[in-house]
Parts: structure tokens; C-alpha cells; sequence
């Protein structure tokens, strides 16, 4: 789908990193990235699949990863992966926003059925802050440009002294590219129009 030359560990294609979208073809790869090595073991990023927030910590890894195979099952494969070789090294959650309905009440969206979400990043601890993460920004982008949204929003947090509360990307990486930064006192809505082609 989309390549770009990032800094990276040593490997035989170093620097190059492409950008896929998830299917059916690539589930073993997504559930090789979200493995307690790369810290994300336990989310299998459902946490805006889930109908609320109570109960959420209590959750087991079971529990989650059950929840994500079943919506493969259900034919949702809403994400990019983004590969160094053959070695999947990031995953970005993105599809039409209002398919998560916990997201659109929490944050008090307006429903707009022509908007799509980036919901999580998630890039392998030895690819961070190499520019994995605006790679798999980019594929969004244009994947949801592709697919006929007419605007891309994301919620990173403004302020998080919690690493493992990045998992929705850093504001600054959202301005760098063209995002409009919104409100919000601990999330902010950041979005960027797409115009057709």
C-alpha cells in the first residue's frame, strides 16, 4: 500500500517500512505485534469495542483477544499494519467512527457516518520515534480517503505522564501532519478533512 524510508534497527532492509491493510491473510501477524513483548499482550485494541469503560481493567487478555477474533470472524479488519520485511512492526486502529459507539457518546461526537477515527497506534518498542508512527499515519490517510471519508479525526491524549497511555499517538505527530487540533480537556479532538481527489 504505502512504503517510506524510516530509521530502524539493523536488518536487511533497513530503513524501509511498508504500510498494509489488515485481512484475513494477516491475523497471525497482528497477533504477533500485540504480544506482551511489545507491550500490548493485553488490549488487542478493543478497548473502544467494548460497550463501556466499567469493568474494563478486570478484563482478562483471554477475554480481549476472544473479542478481537470474533470480530475478524465478523469480517472487521479495521487497521493497517505496518512491516520492516516481513516482520510486522506496528498496527493502527482505523475505520468510520461511528461503528465505535462508546467513542461517539464519550466524547460527545455528533454522528457523521462520512468520518472516519485513527483509535490507537501501537509501534514494537525497537521502532519508536523512527518515524513508524507517521508512516501508519499516512496509510491512514490515505485509506480513508480511499474508502470516501471526507474527514480523519483522532483522540491522542493532551497531556500523558503514563507511557501506556500513548496508545492513541501524540498530539504533536497529528500537527506535523495537517490536523486540525480541537477541544477537550483530557483528549482532544484533532481532525483533518479529505477532500476527494
Amino acid at each position: 500500500m504505502l512504503c517510506g524510508d524510516v530509521t530502524g534497527p539493523s536488518s536487511d532492509r533497513e530503513g524501509v517500512v511498508s504500510v498494509e491493510a489488515f485481512g484475513p491473510d494477516r491475523r497471525d501477524d497482528f497477533r504477533r505485534l500485540h504480544s506482551s513483548a511489545n507491550g500490548a499482550g493485553w488490549c488487542r485494541c478493543v478497548a473502544w469495542w467494548v460497550p463501556t469503560w466499567e469493568g474494563w481493567g478486570l478484563r482478562s487478555a483471554e477475554e480481549n483477544a476472544g473479542l478481537r477474533e470474533a470480530l475478524c470472524d465478523a469480517g472487521v479488519y479495521d487497521g493497517l499494519l505496518a512491516y520492516a520485511g516481513r516482520e510486522p512492526i506496528a498496527w493502527c486502529q482505523v475505520g468510520p467512527r461511528d461503528r465505535l459507539a462508546k467513542l461517539v457518546r464519550e466524547l460527545e461526537l455528533e454522528p457523521d457516518a462520512r468520518v472516519w477515527a485513527v483509535t490507537c497506534l501501537l509501534v514494537a518498542p525497537p521502532w519508536r520515534r523512527r518515524g513508524v508512527a507517521r508512516a501508519l499515519l499516512d496509510g491512514a490517510i490515505d485509506h480513508a480517503r480511499a474508502a470516501g471519508a471526507a474527514r480523519l479525526e483522532a483522540y491522542p491524549r493532551r497531556v500523558a505522564d503514563d507511557p501506556t497511555e500513548m496508545w492513541t499517538g501524540p498530539v504533536l505527530l497529528y500537527e506535523q501532519a495537517g490536523f486540525v487540533v480541537g477541544g477537550g480537556e483530557r483528549r482532544c479532538v484533532v481532525s483533518l478533512e479529505l477532500p476527494a481527489p
